[in-house]
This record gives structure tokens, C-alpha cells and sequence, in this order.
């Protein structure tokens, strides 16, 4: 999913952004996880199948996506964590309520899964289940052909349980990665 671009549809308005942070959520196995605990209504869709949006309301204020990833019937999914605004950043900022005045003000859109998912008004009413993989949807995932890069691979961030397993996915460089940039990254290929 790095490098590939979430784009939200409706009616004439585009807003679209590559994915610059993403985080592993392994199922049943990982403390972590939203499904660590076996399947329920809330966590269904991690199920599969792979491709659909699994969005979920934490701190009592903020959204997070995720992407079901693993074959239908194994839990698993995939956090976006942080964008690189590419598309409709007006739009982004009035869904968001910020200036983009100041210097630096366009990584404050989509820099965090709260602020992604509030940039690009999702919610777990609109998005939960979507297919994410249908270019007919108003919320999908595309290939525009860029080249990914170099990926750093770390441990993943703003958790506590089973947060020592090196699981968070960035774009090595890119300034809209959210957290830590480095915390004992890896290079993969």
C-alpha cells in the first residue's frame, strides 16, 4: 500500500494523497489488534475479505482507517498512518477547520491516522466496509505508476501492547510521516 494513493470522490470535489505510513495489525496473534480477541460485530471486516475499509473511533475523537489485507476468513489489516496531500488540500483543510497560511501548515492535514481520516471526512458510518479496491466507490485505493522509494520499516507507535514488533511501514524522507521518523529503522527494499 505505500507509495499507492487514497482518493475520496464526491461529486465534483477530488481529494487525493499517497500513502506515506502505514502500520501492520496481525489478527488473533497480536495483542495489538483490534481482533486479537476473536471476531465481533465491531471487528468483522478484518475477517475479510482483503480490500475493504475497517474504521474505528478512538479517544472518544478521532477516526482511524485501516485496510483488511490477510484472505477472507483470517484477520489482519493494514493502518494508514500518515498521507502526502495531493489533490483538493483546500478541502482538506476546511474538513479539518485549519488555515494552510503558515509554513508547514500542509503537514498538519495528513500527518496521523485522526487528521487523515478527518482531512478526507471519514467516518465509521460513511466508510466501514467499503471496498476499497472499487474505483466506483467514493473512497478507494489507486496506482498512479509513481515509483515507491526507499521503505523504512520500525516498531510501531501510539500503542502500548505487543508495541515492541517492527510493524510501521514509512517512505524513507518523506516529511509527512507522523511520529518518530527513524526509532531503530530497518531498510527494506
Amino acid at each position: 500500500m505505500l507509495g499507492k494513493v487514497l482518493v475520496r470522490r464526491e461529486g465534483r470535489k477530488l481529494l487525493a494523497a499517497r500513502i506515506v505510513e502505514v502500520e501492520a495489525y496481525l489478527g488473533q496473534g497480536d495483542l495489538a489488534a483490534h481482533a486479537a480477541a476473536g471476531r465481533t460485530a465491531r471487528n468483522s471486516v478484518l475477517f475479510g475479505p482483503p480490500g475493504h475499509a475497517y474504521v474505528y473511533f478512538i479517544y472518544g475523537n478521532h477516526y482511524c482507517l485501516n485496510v483488511s489485507c490477510l484472505p477472507d476468513g483470517v484477520p489482519g489489516c493494514i493502518l494508514v498512518r500518515a498521507l502526502e496531500p495531493l489533490t483538493g488540500t483546500k478541502e482538506m483543510a476546511r474538513l479539518r477547520g485549519i488555515s494552510l497560511d503558515a509554513p508547514g501548515r500542509l503537514r498538519l492535514l495528513t500527518s496521523g491516522p485522526g487528521r487523515l481520516a478527518e482531512a478526507f471526512g471519514i467516518t465509521r458510518e460513511r466508510d466501514n466496509g467499503k471496498d476499497l479496491t472499487n474505483f466506483n466507490s467514493d473512497l478507494f485505493i489507486a496506482d498512479d505508476g509513481e515509483r515507491r522509494g526507499r521503505v523504512l520499516k520500525t516498531v510501531r507507535i501510539g500503542i502500548r501492547k505487543a508495541a515492541e514488533m517492527p510493524l510501521r511501514y514509512t517512505l524513507a524522507g518523506n516529511p509527512f510521516v507522523s511520529g518518530p521518523k527513524s526509532l531503530g529503522a530497518t531498510q527494506q527494499n
